[in-house]
């Protein structure tokens, strides 16, 4: 849902900005005071919860509420230890469709949620294949974009990064980039000629990776939100920001409250909209309260 260039790790703000991999290592770690009556079973869940956002977080916490057991995956160590106090087994690692295929089987695993980064399309991917290939129920959970919530001449919707450094090329010098640190390597490539700013999380890995990539040390700015629109729109006026670049995060990571300040202070905002769902119909979940709906229908089925 983290900025971090290895993957998918918790964020306060909701979805991390990080990547769609999945480390390679397979590993089930106990977390310092879990006791077997809170981990019934120790090698598998009857579901999988896969991504490192808040909306994750808050599956997990409803599954405990129902006693019902699971793995959540995450791909960092970060990520794990920003899950909090869930009572589930906690997963770090990423596969290959055809392991996490392997990794279903035999764990016996009934039901899988993606509630991975909206933009980690690889991992989504993966994980329709993966289930369709072993037959395990699956649902998304991907929370509303807000994106009709907002009209105004300065906001610049586009469809990809491609597009995205073609609106900034005509915008402005110096180009916030709020879009996480996976992509960053792309974003010099398209616009090498511009002042590109990172505002990343707070993660040494990341900000390592900010400077091997050429950032300067006024141009990385490693921050872990949500923000208000206060604070934003001093952090704007701060950086002497021409053009800022976000993504589609929705309420829950603050899109309005980035996007708006932009606005009113005169700036353009260029947003990238989310790629389209690979599940839809009764199994695309945009709330908690359909989850919570979805998981009574699950539970009344078993």
């Amino acid at each position: 849902m983290a900025d971090h260039p290895r993957g998918d790790g918790f964020c306060p703000s909701g979805y991390d900005q990080s990547g769609d991999r999945w480390q390679q290592s397979d590993l089930h770690r106990q977390r310092p005071d879990d006791h077997p009556a809170r981990l019934r079973a120790v090698n598998h869940g009857d579901v999988l919860v896969i991504g490192g956002t808040s909306d994750a977080r808050a599956i997990c916490q409803q599954l405990d509420a129902a006693d019902v057991r699971y793995t959540l995956s995450v791909a960092t160590p970060t990520g794990e230890r920003l899950a909090g106090d869930i009572r589930g087994q906690i997963r770090c690692g990423r596969m290959e469709w055809q392991q996490m295929a392997e990794w279903l089987r035999a764990q016996r695993t009934r039901w899988v949620i993606d509630a991975s980064h909206p933009y980690a399309e690889v991992v989504s991917q993966n994980i329709v294949r993966a289930c369709a290939s072993v037959g395990v129920l699956l649902s998304r959970y991907q929370r509303p974009e807000q994106l009709s919530d907002l009209r105004h001449p300065l906001l610049h919707v586009v469809g990809d990064l491609n597009e995205a450094c073609a609106v900034a090329r005509r915008l402005g010098e110096r180009i916030l980039l709020t879009t996480g640190s996976k992509d960053l390597a792309a974003w010099r490539a398209g616009l090498a000629e511009k002042t590109l700013l990172a505002r990343v999380l707070p993660v040494p890995e990341v900000v390592q990776h900010c400077s091997d990539l050429g950032f300067g040390v006024g141009e990385i700015f490693a921050l872990c939100g949500p923000f208000s629109a206060e604070f934003n729109a001093a952090f704007y006026r701060q950086c002497r920001a021409d053009v800022v670049v976000t993504k589609a995060s929705g309420a829950e990571g603050g899109y309005q409250e980035k996007v708006q300040p932009c606005l009113d202070a005169g700036i353009p905002c260029i947003v990238i909209t989310r790629p389209a769902p690979l599940v839809t119909g009764d199994e695309l979940l945009q709330s908690q309260a359909d989850f919570t709906a979805r998981l009574t229908r699950w539970l009344s089925a078993t």
